[in-house]
């Protein structure tokens, strides 16, 4: 008959065997990691691509901006489609020194009107790549930038150029659904953002201060 001390001990070993085994795993684990830090050695610019049809996208690349922001480095933004819209982010932004270019037609099945949502995409991309060309600017988010390469209203190629040829060590942040898969091929780090659920689809509606 097992007595209850030799119950304890034998429970005590287990939770020893199994404490032993877990730190064995966490110290692979810990070296893997190590060994991948020791490797990425190199500093470039990053191109990073936020697609898919989930929510968070801008809010994502809005929270880089200010990360960049709070560490001293310089940012900017060129916002397209939204521009119609109250922006919380800009708010905050701006008054931290955040440069702004904003398309200012709002979303384009509300102006209907493809040569003036045209010309109002190529006024902000004008912008972008004067930033795309400032050495000085460290991070430039370009706000749904995917979708005026899908409407056709800023040619593939002129975006793909200026992004090929900013400065060695800028960081370039692209949002929006549906990203050209050539964008996607240069750029160094892709996340799709999927929904599994959507607040609006049950009739719920954008609200201040937590949608924009």
């Amino acid at each position: 008959m097992t007595t209850d001390n030799q119950q304890t001990e034998q429970t005590n070993a287990i939770d020893v065997t199994k404490a032993e085994r877990h730190k064995a795993r966490q110290q692979k684990v810990k070296q893997g990691v190590d060994a991948q830090i020791a490797a990425a050695q190199d500093e470039k610019g990053i191109l990073l691509v936020l697609t898919g049809n989930g929510k968070g996208k801008s809010t994502s690349g809005f929270g880089s901006v200010a990360r960049a922001v709070g560490h001293g480095h310089k940012a900017a933004v060129v916002q397209f489609i939204k521009g119609t819209w109250a922006c919380g982010e800009r708010n905050l932004l701006e008054g931290a020194g955040v440069e702004f270019h904003v398309m200012g037609t709002g979303f384009t099945w509300e102006t209907q009107d493809k040569e003036t949502d045209t010309q109002a995409a190529m006024e902000a991309w004008v912008e972008a790549e004067k930033l795309l060309k400032d050495e000085s600017v460290n991070l430039v988010l370009l706000d749904e930038l995917t979708y005026m390469v899908s409407y056709h209203y800023i040619e593939l190629e002129r975006v793909l150029t200026a992004l090929k040829n900013r400065p060695p060590m800028q960081h370039v942040i692209i949002t929006g659904r549906a990203c050209h898969r050539d964008i996607i091929e240069l750029a160094d780090t892709v996340s799709e953002i999927q929904p599994i659920k959507h607040a609006f689809n049950d009739g719920i509606k954008a609200q201040l201060g937590f949608d924009y």
